[in-house]
Order: structure tokens, then sequence, then C-alpha cells
């Protein structure tokens, strides 16, 4: 979809390389741009998780990608950038806000060596503010846009969801916000400045929650466990004689038919929200009855919304997940077989895979600076 764009990659932890993967999967070429100590993620794994001294972490956001050394404090280096930006139909960074104009490398300078260059800016709370110097981060980005506090029952402490989705939409909203730029780009002939950050992506992510709050619409977490503020029970993870399953959206009506309890009619829809924490109760108590098969069983005959809940074990083994393709394996030189989320999206039917896997440092120092009329001995890595 995107062969022949050449992004430059100045990405490092989560949000800005997993916006390069995206655009690296569907066939630009990804340049990343990587100090000689290497780029944070390859340093660092959460726990500790390294397969033959490779970070996973570094792994999971850096397939299909090109990995170029340079020293960005070094004028040669800098030398070395203005050439290869010129060449470049994307820039993408995720430093904190001025680092980049620090090095020379600010939108207002690199817009007049390139005009048609998209320029996109991937921060924690944007460009300015009273928050841009804060370390913008995942879970404090949770805490602070009323996520984590949204999430779990009544009575616990507020709650944060136990993965970076915070992150991985802000890369999403960055690659969108770049897409645009380059459709746009084709009417105007000139380039423009794309910034996405972590507090705008987290508070996407609460469209719906916030929507109410907006317009006057209380809600509060559930003492009984609806897993929402604003939705009507049952909602969420419920206990049976031997697990778990989970609810959603099913009416009264539909209860009383499952449950054989008449008791769920009598309430009625009209005051089904104000007696959530009753409906929700209610409900759990009748799960505990019966053992999850038997319920599975009953649910698809009364055509109930459910789903399992599954561990990452029990993730990776899904018929569903199998079918639609959305694990990927490849063999890494050094990490041996590794397996991975892949690209998720498919295009006229077919999921992009992995052209190459995640580059050895500095593996293409040499070949781009050849392509630029240089060699590695330019002295531009230190």
């Amino acid at each position: 979809m995107l062969s022949g764009l050449r992004v430059v990659s100045f990405t490092h932890f989560l949000q800005g390389p997993s916006a390069s993967q995206l655009l690296a999967d569907l066939g630009a070429e990804v340049i990343k741009i990587e100090p000689p100590t290497g780029a944070f993620e390859r340093n660092w794994s959460g726990p500790d998780a390294y397969l033959d001294g490779v970070s996973v972490f570094f792994l999971a956001g850096n397939r299909n990608v090109r990995s170029v050394v340079l020293d960005l404090k070094d004028e040669d280096s800098r030398r070395t950038l203005d050439e290869l930006l010129a060449t470049a139909d994307v820039l993408i960074e995720s430093f904190r806000p001025g680092a980049m104009d620090r090095l020379g490398l600010g939108w207002d300078r690199i817009r007049t060596l390139n005009p048609r260059l998209v320029y996109c800016s991937l921060s924690g709370y944007g460009p300015d503010g009273p928050y841009a110097a804060r370390p913008g981060q995942d879970v404090l980005l949770q805490a602070m846009s009323g996520l984590a506090a949204a999430t779990g029952p009544a009575g616990i402490p507020a709650t944060p969801v136990g993965a970076s989705l915070v992150d991985q939409h802000g890369a999403v909203l960055g690659v969108m916000g770049i897409l645009a730029a380059l459709h746009g780009r084709e009417r105007t002939g000139r380039g423009s400045r794309v910034e996405s950050n972590l507090l705008s992506a987290a508070l996407d992510l609460q469209t719906e929650p916030l929507a109410y709050h907006l317009n006057g619409f209380a809600g509060s977490r559930s003492a009984s466990g609806v897993s929402s503020m604003y939705y009507k029970a049952p909602y969420g993870v419920f206990e049976t004689a031997d697990g778990q399953v989970c609810l959603s959206l099913n009416s009264l009506d539909t209860l009383a038919g499952l449950f054989d309890d008449l008791w769920f009619t009598e309430v009625g829809e009209d005051d089904s929200y104000a007696r959530r924490e009753e409906v929700n109760e209610r409900v759990a108590k009748h799960l505990r009855r019966r053992p999850t098969a038997d319920w599975v069983t009953a649910f698809e005959a009364h055509k109930v919304w459910f789903a399992p809940v599954n561990t990452y074990a029990d993730v990776v083994d899904d018929p569903q997940v199998r079918h639609n393709g959305s694990i990927v394996e490849f063999d890494h030189p050094q990490a041996g077989r590794v397996r991975l989320l892949g690209h998720p999206v498919t295009y006229d039917g077919v999921r992009p895979g992995v052209r190459t896997v995640p580059p050895a440092l500095g593996a293409d120092t040499e070949a781009v600076l050849a392509s630029l009329g240089q060699s590695q001995g330019a002295d531009v890595v230190r």
C-alpha cells in the first residue's frame, strides 16, 4: 500500500515505534535513526524478557524497519540527516517537545529543507502547555485522563487497564494523521505538521462515557461489578460454579427466559438502569449455580451476548484468533523463533507479513549512506 514512501523515524518506547511499524507493515521504507547505544527499547523489556539477549519489547515494535546509527549531536551526522530528510516523505518523532528543535531537526527548519515532508510528532501531552515537559507514559495517562478512575467496581482504588492501550491508540492516531496529510499533499503539493499525544489518545478512548458526563449524566462505579459507570446490568464478568463468563447488553426479557425467572420481567426495562445493582446481583446468584459449559449451551440457545474470560494462553489457542492469523512467527538470527501479534488489518483479504525481522543496531547504516552517495567512513557514526 505504501511502497515508495520513505519514512525517517526518530522514535523510542512504544507509541512512536508502533506507529512506525504500522507504516513499515504497509510497505513504507522506514529508516529508524538510533544513537550508537541503540534506542531505549533495545535495552529494556517489561518483565526482563529477552530472547538470547534481544529485548522482546524491541521485537514487538520494529519489524520491517531499517536501522541506521548516527550521532545526532555531531555536525556531520546532521548534514547526513539533512540529505536523508530531503529524500523523505515522512518524519516521525516521539521525543519530548523541544528536543528536535535543540538538535536542529525541528519543524520550522525541516519544512524549508523539504516542503513536501509530512512531519509527525507524538508526545505525552502535546507540543506546549502546562504539562508539555512532563514524562508521558501509558499508566500515567490512564490515571490523569479519568480512565483508571472509571475502571473496576466501587470501593476499590482506581484501576488501570492491564495493557498499554493508550500508547497503542496514540500510535494509530498518529498513523491516521500521517495518512491524511499524505492524501492532502497529493492535492496541494505541500507537506504539513501532524501532532498526536497520549492525552488525546486516552480521552479519545473514552468518547462515549465522556459524552454522557459532558452532557449532564452522572455515573458512578458499580458496587456489584457492572463494568461501566453508565451501562445497564448485566454488563461485565460473573462467576459460575467452576469459572467465569462475561455478559453484555442483554434485555431483561432475555434474562427472564434464560433463568426462568419472571422477576426480571417485573423490573421492566424502564427501571433497569436505576435498579442495575439489583439486576446484577440476581444474575450473579443464578450464574453461580451451574458450571460454565452448561451456561454456554444455555446462552447460545437464548441468543445471549456472552464471551469466555480467557487468559493469554486461551487467547493464543482461540479458534477465531487462529483463523484470523493474528499471531505471526519468524526466525530471528539472534533471538531464534519469535511469536508476536501481526498487523491488525487485512487488505483484499491479506494481512501484511514480516518482510524483514527487527534489525540489529545499525544494520542498514552502510546501505542507507551509500544511497546518499556516502560511506560509513564519512565519520558520522560515533
